[in-house]
């Protein structure tokens, strides 16, 4: 099964590094020749070679001729990038390598790929994973979700490398919803570390936001297996309690009362306010996700934020 990898941003790169151990792959860049030459990616993920087996292009219908194509755009850029290549990407197996709900939609990347390309085969690749662990042949576990279960084995075995362990489902839907949202309790997680209120805190917010997250999950018909995995428990676990997290940093600089650089893709911020206002329209009871809403938004402070979640009905767990 040949493979390219459609974007050469850090998580994209470490992909297409991981996988070229063990045959070619073809990675999708915009500064590919400067990537070419370098044999690196010093912008994203510095100190990490490309190996020889990774072939790098500019010209994304040379790379989109391989079998498997993971995207491995931001969330909120996904349905450009699939509309103005619909052409090359019809009819494709497309693997969505990113986290998240669109802001507009209120839909996950499968979601956005079924829509856009009806006769492409949609499928997401998500769990707990930095990309500076996966390029430098650490070991790491993901989901590979699908719902075709034929296809989701056969991406599976293409997909698995020597330090890149997959396990499969047919549940797109817990798999979208549970890294989505692992990304909002981490910005809260930073919040509460930030603010100083200790790590007693962040453990609530962990506990109470992985509560949201089984919750919304059920609104949209999700196994809560699923969300016990490595896409949600998992992937919730390792973001929200490490500074590699984009998430969790900006959360630890509204905590902190510090800017943040805009210029950083950070999934959470737009997927809180998409799944704000999902809650509010479905009469779903997201506290923590309202929060962090608040948050990005300006709209709330930490202590405000925090007030209101400390003053909540009492209730049973």
């Amino acid at each position: 099964m040949s493979i390219a990898v459609l974007g050469a941003g850090a998580f994209g790169t470490a992909l297409a590094i991981s996988l070229a151990g063990k045959g070619a792959v073809t990675l999708w860049a915009r500064d590919a020749q400067g990537m070419g030459q370098s044999r690196e990616n010093t912008a994203r993920l510095p100190g990490c070679p490309l190996p020889e087996g990774l072939f790098v292009t500019e010209d994304l219908a040379e790379a989109a001729k391989a079998q498997t194509l993971l995207a491995a755009v931001p969330m909120q850029k996904l349905r450009g990038f699939l509309t103005e290549n619909a052409t090359a990407l019809d009819g494709k197996t497309i693997v969505a390598c990113c986290k998240g709900i669109e802001l507009n939609t209120g839909l996950g990347p499968v979601a956005v790929i079924r829509e856009v390309l009806p006769n492409a085969t949609a499928a997401i690749l998500t769990g707990p994973s930095f990309a500076a662990d996966i390029a430098r042949g650490l070991p790491t576990a993901l989901t590979i979700a699908c719902a075709d279960k034929p296809t989701c084995a056969a991406l599976q075995q293409s997909l698995t490398t020597a330090n890149l362990r997959l396990y499969r489902t047919s549940d797109t839907v817990g798999a979208e919803l549970g890294g989505a949202l692992k990304n909002v309790v981490a910005i809260a997680c930073g919040a509460a570390i930030g603010a100083g209120l200790g790590e007693s805190a962040r453990a609530a917010v962990m506990t109470r936001g992985f509560a949201e997250m089984q919750r919304l999950a059920a609104h949209h018909h999700a196994d809560p297996v699923t969300l016990a995995g490595l896409s949600g428990f998992g992937d919730l676990t390792l973001t929200c309690t490490s500074t590699q997290s984009r998430n969790y940093r900006l959360g630890l600089a509204l905590g902190r009362g510090e800017p943040f650089d805009s210029a950083t893709t950070v999934e959470g911020a737009a997927t809180a306010r998409a799944v704000d206002t999902l809650a509010q329209d479905n009469g779903l009871d997201l506290p923590i996700t309202a929060a962090v809403a608040g948050l990005v938004e300006n709209r709330l402070d930490v202590a405000s934020a925090m007030k209101a979640l400390l003053t909540r009905p009492l209730k049973e767990e």
